[in-house]
């Protein structure tokens, strides 16, 4: 039994794409999640083989659920199923240990293809990627991550962006006020950031929010 997780915060496509698995024998979708903090508990509550995670989502988007899954004892394969088809995205994910990564407009007739791929533990990457980034992408030190943030520090720039107080984050990352204050500073000194403005471009630069 392969089990599957789907994140997405679009009810209708959640429901659909349960709906199109599940037409498969042994495939199961044994959770769903509507934010990356809601995957991120429900992988580890429900042990999925395969997570199937929209990148842009509220909270926590793919690539960071990817980031924090990556430390675990037991790593699920993953899908980043995205709209965005920009390099940046792509070297992120891989980055990240993503070995999954379909572009939402090249979902019919590939999706069941990329969740057999990552079954058989192969990476499986569609879209308009050039077979030399592909290369340099999947060759270990090739790359190296460029980004100046840290995980909390992702997130709180993250939720900021998505217009939560200092206050409505702490109980989502589960620490107090200073911290939050702490980790805010810390990130806006290294983006070069002056203002909560200035915060919301540089997550919409980097596909952190969607607008």
């Amino acid at each position: 039994m392969t089990r599957i997780l789907i994140a997405d915060d679009h009810d209708v496509l959640r429901t659909g794409l349960r709906a199109l698995l599940e037409t498969r024998p042994g495939w199961k979708v044994v959770a769903e999640a509507r934010d990356g903090l809601e995957a991120l508990r429900a992988a580890e509550a429900n042990k999925p083989d395969i997570l199937v995670l929209d990148y842009a989502m509220p909270v926590m988007n793919g690539v960071e659920v990817a980031r924090q899954l990556r430390a675990r004892p037991r790593r699920p394969e993953i899908l980043i199923f995205t709209m965005h088809d920009d390099d940046s995205v792509l070297r992120e994910a891989v980055l990240a240990g993503v070995r999954g990564f379909l572009l939402k407009s090249d979902a019919q007739g590939h999706l069941l293809e990329a969740i057999e791929t990552l079954a058989r533990h192969e990476a499986y990457i569609s879209g308009q990627v050039s077979g030399t980034l592909l290369d340099a992408l999947l060759k270990p030190g090739k790359l190296r991550d460029g980004s100046p943030l840290t995980v909390r520090e992702r997130m709180v720039v993250q939720l900021i962006a998505e217009g939560r107080t200092n206050r409505e984050i702490c109980p989502l990352l589960n620490v107090g006020i200073k911290t939050v204050e702490t980790h805010r500073a810390s990130a806006m000194r290294k983006i070069g950031a002056t203002s909560t403005a200035d915060i919301v471009r540089y997550a919409i630069r980097h596909h952190m929010v969607e607008v």
